[in-house]
């Protein structure tokens, strides 16, 4: 085999090593900020599924203050509370224990799921919704999924206000059993978004979504 030959094949083989090289990283490396797929573990295991999904539960009714303000918010332990100090536990585990009791002739236990039980422990409440003795509330640390880099201003209250859903940026969240970021929220996708939203209109209504820097970026 000559040299030239032989730099042929070299040269295919370092140009298909490249390409697979490149391809690899342009599916694995993202840009900074670029949180698509992120899925943290929260401290309680709150579903979506259940409650927007099953239960069908308006977004607002927890985050009220999307609809009126830059940031969503996260709901309040009493919100949670309006329900779950007469919710303690799934179904079904509530009828097995009524069944239970009414084979025993006895009076049902309240049954608490583990989950709830860490919420009434973080409002330093008792499984029967006592204060604990010594016991001192605490926030909930929820870990945040979504985050814009401070340099960008994304108006929460303006976007519910204009009919957009909120499923257009977080994804079916319905039909999430853990909160994941759906979309990569780039400049691209938010201006792509504006773009469409201006040529087709948001739930049948016009809009005038910014598309110029001065609509995100102050």
């Amino acid at each position: 085999m000559n040299n030239r030959v032989l730099g042929i094949f070299l040269g295919a083989g370092l140009l298909l090593c490249l390409t697979i090289f490149l391809t690899s990283y342009a599916n694995n490396v993202r840009l900074p900020g670029n949180n698509e797929g992120y899925e943290p573990v929260q401290p309680i295991a709150y579903s979506h599924r259940l409650h927007a999904g099953e239960l069908q539960l308006a977004c607002l009714h927890c985050h009220s203050d999307a609809g009126r303000s830059r940031n969503a918010g996260i709901p309040t332990m009493q919100t949670c509370m309006d329900c779950h100090k007469f919710v303690t536990a799934p179904i079904l585990d509530i009828r097995a224990e009524d069944r239970r009791a009414a084979e025993a002739k006895e009076k049902p236990k309240r049954i608490v799921s583990a989950e709830l039980h860490k919420l009434y422990a973080a409002m330093g409440l008792d499984d029967q919704l006592r204060p604990e003795p010594g016991a001192v509330p605490r926030a909930v640390g929820w870990i945040r999924v979504h985050e814009l880099p401070d340099f960008v201003y994304f108006n929460h209250g303006a976007h519910v206000s204009a009919g957009a859903e909120c499923q257009t940026c977080h994804g079916a969240i319905e039909t999430m059993e853990r909160v994941r970021q759906v979309s990569d929220l780039s400049m691209g996708w938010c201006v792509n978004c504006h773009r469409g939203s201006n040529a087709t209109g948001v739930q049948g209504r016009a809009v005038a979504a910014p598309t110029d820097c001065s609509g995100c970026h102050f």
